[in-house]
């Protein structure tokens, strides 16, 4: 989307497209441009070995009036009231969230044990780390909260999760922060 809107863009994952303009490899390892006027991470910083070294390299990279973008998942924030609403309109498509659903039920645990050895064992970063991490390097001009769970959803929208953030019943499970160097 970036390209097409005439910026130069590259895009880091190890499940990116094998195409032009992706690096289909760790953002650690890549090898990146000398200098960039902007980073998006989308959905990403959560998985890093070594989230400090991540936005350590990234600002780096960053021209003087560089900007970051990072959309996160505050795991942590996933409770049980939250899990149960989204496994109830998960639907039967496979994605993370039934994955989450299903390997739950298996475990045969109570939620607030099983969700923390989950992401013990895939060795996930906590948002207010990342946000930590990225406010000591960066001047921050916006942090919200907000609707993770709906692309996953069976019927669901961006603004039916709101709705039901508002009313209490779950909680925010994205994070939007937008820092300038």
């Amino acid at each position: 989307m970036l390209r097409a809107a005439g910026f130069e863009a590259i895009g880091v994952d190890p499940a990116a497209p094998d195409a032009p303009h992706y690096l289909r490899m760790e953002f650690e390892r890549a090898d990146l441009p000398e200098q960039f006027d902007a980073a998006v991470a989308s959905t990403s910083l959560h998985h890093v070995r070594d989230p400090d070294e991540v936005i350590g390299r990234i600002v780096d990279a960053l021209t003087t009036a560089g900007v970051v973008v990072v959309i996160e998942w505050a795991w942590e924030r996933f409770d049980e009231a939250t899990a149960e609403w989204g496994f109830a309109r998960a639907g039967d498509e496979e994605n993370w969230l039934s994955r989450r659903r299903d390997g739950w039920l298996a475990s045969g645990k109570r939620w607030p044990e099983y969700f923390p050895e989950w992401a013990a064992e895939h060795a996930l970063h906590r948002s207010d780390t990342i946000v930590r991490l990225l406010d000591e390097r960066l001047q921050r001009r916006r942090l919200t909260e907000g609707p993770y769970l709906f692309p996953a959803l069976a019927h669901t929208t961006e603004a039916d999760e709101q709705a039901a953030i508002d009313a209490g019943a779950i909680r925010a499970t994205r994070l939007d922060y937008v820092a300038t160097r």
